[in-house]
């Protein structure tokens, strides 16, 4: 028998190998003697044990208490549940530690920053958290920009508030670029070509704006006269990442150079694509995705619209090419080349 002495020191939400081992015979035999369990003082920490009689949903017993004479097993799925929850409340009192500090250290990283060198100030990449501190960044990025403002935005549902309130948010600061002289690049998704938050925005603002659209953009991207950009480094939009590496600010510049070539004008003028043999553009874009293997609410994910719509398409596509299931419409899409015509 392993001796007190010997047992290893661990956290009571850790089981020890020789407590788990035990804990089975129990369960296996209705219980253990306390002689047993006092090698492994694991045993009644973590709660995998009590006295005989105690009812099912009492606490874990209390360490300094005297052990009973023998001791029952705690069901393993009652055990789980506790050690899990006591886990869980841990985690959420670490996170709550993590903000109080973050929310107390934020105005003193400030003060030091101003003592910093300008290298130290300008990280080439640097987390920003929260929606606020966010749109804070990049108003301050733009105060000094006088060339340009490139932006991909995707799809802003109406129901997205945060999607409204930063374009009211943005709407100065780009009239402000737009007065200094600096030219605004904006790319959206086809589906957002007749939204009124985005006619809104254009018929409010006054100079050098453009915006084109495609099927597919990337996530959102801000990059400001080719110096400083910002992308998301999260999926609900709460942390972003600043980025002044003038390597990676190229990278990104470019590839929203790549992206403008390929999208079609929507303002200040508007540019239809054409139908080919009866299918649209759009068609065509739900065609390159189901050849692909694409599920309907992958389509409509990428797309930038909701999955009724993305099926009415593709049963539009299925009628104009003829087809009669999923299987042979992607082999009539790809028998009739209308992918090989470009979009």
């Amino acid at each position: 028998m392993t001796s007190a002495a010997a047992h290893p020191a661990h956290g009571p939400l850790d089981p020890c190998p020789q407590a788990i081992e035990l804990y089975e015979r129990a369960l296996r035999q209705g219980g253990i003697g306390s002689q047993d369990a006092s090698a492994v003082p694991c045993l009644t920490e973590s709660g995998l044990f009590r006295p005989p009689g105690e009812a099912p949903d009492h606490h874990r017993p209390d360490p300094a208490h005297a052990v009973p004479a023998r001791l029952e097993p705690v069901p393993p799925a009652l055990a789980l549940h506790r050690l899990l929850r006591t886990t869980t409340d841990h985690v959420v009192r670490e996170r709550q530690y993590g903000e109080r500090l973050a929310e107390a250290f934020a105005p003193l990283t400030r003060i030091d920053a101003r003592r910093a060198p300008a290298a130290d100030r300008n990280p080439a990449v640097r987390v920003v958290s929260g929606t606020g501190r966010i749109n804070a960044a990049i108003t301050e990025a733009m105060t000094g920009a006088a060339r340009e403002l490139l932006c991909v935005q995707p799809n802003l549902h109406y129901s997205d508030s945060r999607g409204a309130a930063a374009q009211v948010v943005a709407m100065d600061r780009d009239q402000a670029l737009l007065d200094r002289g600096g030219r605004i690049r904006t790319l959206y998704q086809h589906t957002q070509r007749q939204m009124p938050l985005v006619l809104a925005r254009y018929e409010q603002l006054r100079g050098d704006a453009e915006a084109r659209s495609l099927d597919e953009v990337t996530d959102r991207l801000i990059v400001v006269d080719r110096d400083v950009a910002f992308i998301p480094a999260g999926a609900d939009g709460r942390l972003a990442l600043e980025v002044r590496h003038p390597a990676l600010v190229e990278f990104l510049a470019a590839t929203f150079d790549r992206l403008w070539w390929q999208a079609t004008p929507m303002y200040p003028q508007t540019v239809h694509r054409p139908s080919l043999n009866g299918v649209t553009p759009r068609q065509r874009a739900i065609a390159g995705l189901l050849v692909e293997g694409h599920t309907d609410a992958v389509i409509a994910d990428r797309l930038g619209m909701n999955i009724r719509t993305a099926r009415v398409h593709i049963a539009k596509l299925a009628a104009t090419l003829g087809s009669e299931s999923r299987a042979q419409l992607g082999y009539l899409i790809g028998r009739s080349g209308i992918l090989d015509r470009g979009a």
